[in-house]
């Protein structure tokens, strides 16, 4: 980093908390983005495979999302609000019901909640409980739902759950899918558990999980498991919650990430790339018959981001309208796959997680994990891991990213994953 670029970037050491954190792994001043790349105050360009966490989707500043959005502002289109009906409301509304719910025979309400999943989370829990009510969640190993109070009861993360500083009750945590190997079914051990007068679980409001982990460690629960889980919601008289945040909009490979699974959630919430342009929006879709929330009993002053619903009807109608681009993540999974393989070849006992444009390899350390992304990053690509000891080099790249960008990121990544692998060999020796 030069002198000048490090003057620039004092500020951000001097007087931001200490909880960022993103920015700790890319240490430098960014500036400008578009499509799949960002490019920094020196001018160099770094291909994303982070996308905002998954919040970029359709990449940087889509072309299409901000010429509707510049219109809107430019026309004086309402900025703020609150939940009164819009147009920019009304449009997304009529886009998300003719091409996402109709298709796929949803008949759920939409209500917007605060701006962050989180917030879509809290909803949720919330509308479970008074539906029921029940008081007990059924979360499970290695979730992450958020880290405000009722989010984080259940979420598994210690570290994140340690900075709440007081009990987090209201959620039992099970096994999820997979957690004890192949050998034990842990939907019929919950079932049991459920089952039995003796097993100490107190009836459930809901269960509630993400069909592919993605701060967990990109954990894969397979179609049987997810339609198996909705059963037992249902024998058990719970709600069944599917976190739809980051696995969601197309990124495990379908807009919602159990469709082609048999089940119908009672709820599901959606976030990050629901805006499409990574402006803040979040929403909890409800079956009719459990929307009883009354006027503005769960609210805040964000519930509804008129701007972010300018973008994501762009969005709904760009990529959505037929399955050209549910073609084409196909195709960038199967390349992103094999790309995998090769890294994992060079670790052993590294393995591929995940499904779709969410797929990471867990090379067994942390430590690995996190130098392979740093030389990555040294090498001008951005990307990150996940798991329960950051293990797990997880890619996240936009759906958007054309083939030979991300292909070209594949590469550096291999390239940093040998150099690190060798530099390991040569240290042993």
């Amino acid at each position: 980093m030069t002198a000048d670029m490090s003057a620039n970037q004092s500020v951000f050491k001097r007087r931001e908390s200490e909880a960022r954190s993103y920015c700790r792994g890319f240490d430098t001043e960014f500036v400008r983005a578009q499509g799949s790349e960002m490019t920094d105050r020196a001018g160099r360009s770094y291909i994303d495979f982070l996308a905002g966490c998954s919040s970029l989707n359709y990449g940087h500043n889509d072309p299409d999302m901000k010429a509707a959005l510049i219109e809107h502002i430019s026309g004086d289109g309402v900025a703020m609000g609150l939940d009164l009906h819009t147009d920019a409301k009304r449009g997304f509304l009529e886009a998300f019901e003719k091409h996402i719910l109709a298709p796929r025979g949803m008949d759920h309400r939409v209500m917007f909640t605060g701006p962050t999943g989180a917030n879509a989370v809290e909803a949720a829990i919330k509308v479970a409980r008074k539906v029921t009510g029940r008081s007990n969640v059924i979360a499970f190993t290695n979730g992450f739902h958020g880290v405000t109070l009722g989010a984080l009861a259940a979420t598994g993360n210690s570290y994140h759950r340690g900075g709440a500083s007081t009990e987090l009750s209201g959620v039992t945590r099970m096994p999820f899918d997979g957690y004890f190997g192949e050998g034990t079914d842990t939907a019929e051990y919950l079932d049991k558990m459920l089952s039995d007068p003796s097993g100490g679980i107190d009836a459930p409001a809901a269960i509630m999980f993400e069909t592919v982990q993605g701060e967990g460690g990109l954990n894969a629960a397979r179609p049987e498991w997810v339609k198996r889980m909705a059963e037992i919601a249902k024998k058990h008289g719970a709600l069944l919650i599917i976190d739809d945040i980051q696995a969601g909009i197309g990124r495990s490979g379908t807009f919602f990430s159990f469709e082609d699974m048999g089940v119908t959630p009672d709820i599901v919430t959606l976030a990050k790339s629901i805006s499409g342009f990574g402006l803040p929006m979040a929403l909890m879709l409800v079956r009719p018959e459990h929307d009883i929330f009354g006027p503005a009993e769960h609210n805040g002053t964000f519930r509804g981001n008129t701007h972010a619903f300018v973008t994501a009807r762009v969005a709904i109608e760009k990529f959505w309208a037929d399955d050209a681009f549910q073609k084409s993540i196909a195709r960038k999974a199967d390349l992103l796959t094999r790309a995998l393989e090769e890294i994992a070849g060079l670790v052993p006992g590294a393995f591929l997680k995940g499904r779709g444009m969410m797929q990471g390899v867990d090379v067994g350390s942390g430590e690995l994990a996190g130098q392979i992304c740093a030389m990555a990053f040294d090498k001008g690509l951005i990307v990150e891991t996940s798991g329960s000891e950051d293990q797990v080099v997880k890619i996240l790249a936009p759906l958007t990213t054309p083939e030979e960008s991300f292909v070209k990121g594949l590469n550096i990544l291999l390239d940093a994953a040998r150099d690190v692998t060798t530099e390991h060999k040569i240290a042993a020796e």
